[in-house]
């Protein structure tokens, strides 16, 4: 009877270590090169190249605009310890969605963490993912307009 209390224990103190160590922590997103204080900016996040290419962001959150300052936003987003994709629309007109020229081309900056778009092609989540660490957890986004 003493061997099953004390193992009930055991397990109840390592459940609340494994949670403890995936809880959600404040993640700072330095925002750079936004040219207006029009809108909001729009974070996805993905945790992978499937859920990317659906564009089924795991989460998604609106920061308005009002502590901008030189072209520059600072935000915090809760995030565990993990792998993820952060994509930035800066939604201008406040529809929710990239507002695109008759041949495709973005009308409102975008941009990924810790990744400036190059070339002219949609990158890969390889490309743009970040870890989030328990002790490091600053991500850049550059805004890009066409």
């Amino acid at each position: 009877m003493k061997n099953n209390h004390l193992i009930r224990i055991a397990l109840l103190i390592f459940t609340c270590g494994i949670f403890a160590n995936t809880h959600a922590q404040n993640t700072q997103v330095h925002i750079t090169a936004i040219r207006s204080d029009k809108g909001k900016i729009i974070l996805k996040i993905f945790k992978d190249q499937a859920t990317f290419e659906k564009e089924q962001a795991f989460k998604t959150q609106s920061f308005d605009k009002k502590t901008l300052k030189n072209g520059e936003l600072n935000v915090s987003i809760d995030l565990s310890p993990g792998t993820y994709g952060i994509t930035l629309l800066d939604d201008e007109n406040n529809d929710g969605k990239l507002e695109k020229s008759f041949v495709g081309m973005p009308k409102e900056g975008f941009g990924f963490s810790n990744f400036f778009l190059q070339k002219m092609k949609k990158p890969t989540f390889d490309e743009f993912k970040t870890q989030i660490k328990k002790d490091e957890n600053k991500v850049q986004i550059k805004v890009k307009y066409m």
